[in-house]
């Protein structure tokens, strides 16, 4: 008993001694109850809605106005022929469109049947099948209010439905892109974080800040293998997505294995950067997990849609790299669009990449502490 109380007094003192370990353990819990607690919502929300009305009505104008009062969806967009519809799908600024056929008014008053085509962006199947339901919903309001209102003609509306991008609504071509990210972001960031930590902790650390290499030079040295091993690790992540999967990859495949660099790049950079701040693996695997893990699974709509978030974490998911690397290889592998489209998260992980690679290298000074 008394070698047992010695251990438990030499482990408590030495996790009270490092204050950044006891931090990190304590946050831990209470990051991933408050990121769970809001980021695991199947609610929707916040619908972006384009309107095809070739030629407006009174019926068509009363179904606008209903939409935007239902609180689900937000019209973004009115425009007058469904060839329209495809670069704003494309470009993500779209997530559901109705189409009205001409007449629509005229075909309710005299009890034929009106159409109309309802269509969704089906990448995420759920929360697109859950868009094709609450339209429904409005749909079907109004026809009952039209009956009650003593139309002495039967009221019909059929709405036709279109999924878009993913119309057999395969989970799979949903979560396989997001999982590249979580994959690159083990090999890249965790790996790389853990690796220099371990040499500051083995002492070989020393070896290198007395050499005549720079800075810039340790850390292309720790970065390039795990450059390599991600590239390697990309083309493995596609070929299973193809032939085990099914996946589809629509767009070009050299741009993919581009951004998937791109990707790898910033999340070794963050690596980089977590094991220049920190003094022991156990505090960067515990920060990577933090800054990294968490954050890219439950933040960057790999599982649950960015539009169900609150709007804070709406707005801490901008600083996320996965969030714009996910919607890359979503557009690229099951819209097939290409730089014309994607051009914005490009720039964005490009400037990620820049503004992490500088704090890596500022941080990590040649000196020893």
């Amino acid at each position: 008993m008394k070698a047992l109380r010695g251990l438990l007094r030499k482990e408590m003192y030495h996790i009270l001694r490092d204050r950044r370990t006891l931090v990190v353990i304590l946050m831990l819990p209470v990051v991933q109850v408050v990121l769970f607690g809001y980021s695991i919502r199947t609610d929707v929300r916040d619908v972006r809605l384009a309107i095809v009305d070739p030629v407006p009505d009174h019926a068509t104008l009363e179904l606008r106005n209903r939409f935007t009062a239902a609180g689900v969806f937000e019209i973004v967009a009115v425009v007058p022929r469904t060839d329209d519809l495809d670069p704003l799908f494309q470009r993500g600024e779209v997530q559901q469109a109705i189409v009205f056929e001409p007449g629509f008014a005229d075909k309710l008053l005299s009890g034929e049947a009106a159409g109309l085509l309802l269509i969704s962006d089906a990448t995420e199947p759920n929360t697109g099948s859950a868009r094709q339901m609450y339209a429904r919903a409005v749909l079907d309001a109004y026809e009952r209010d039209l009956a009650a209102g003593g139309q002495s003609m039967a009221v019909r509306i059929v709405p036709q439905v279109r999924m878009r991008f993913n119309p057999t609504q395969e989970s799979s071509n949903l979560f396989v892109p997001g999982l590249m990210a979580m994959v690159l972001t083990i090999i890249s960031a965790l790996m790389t974080a853990l690796s220099i930590t371990r040499e500051k902790e083995t002492g070989t650390m020393e070896a290198l800040l007395v050499s005549p290499l720079r800075p810039v030079q340790i850390i292309v040295g720790k970065v390039a293998p795990y450059l390599v091993i991600g590239f390697i690790s990309v083309l493995l992540v596609l070929l299973e997505a193809r032939l085990i999967f099914h996946v589809p990859i629509e767009g070009s495949v050299s741009l993919l294995l581009f951004e998937g660099l791109l990707f790898i790049l910033v999340s070794l950079a963050l690596g980089i950067l977590i094991s220049a701040r920190t003094s022991s693996q156990r505090v960067a695997m515990m920060a990577a997990l933090v800054g990294t893990m968490l954050p890219n699974q439950l933040l960057s709509g790999f599982v649950f849609p960015i539009e169900s978030l609150p709007r804070v974490l709406q707005l801490v998911s901008n600083i996320v790299p996965a969030r714009w690397f996910v919607a890359i290889a979503r557009g690229i592998m099951l819209k097939g669009v290409g730089l014309t489209y994607l051009w914005r998260e490009t720039l964005i992980l490009a400037a990620m990449a820049f503004i992490l690679l500088a704090l890596s290298a500022r941080s990590f000074h040649v000196r020893l502490e």
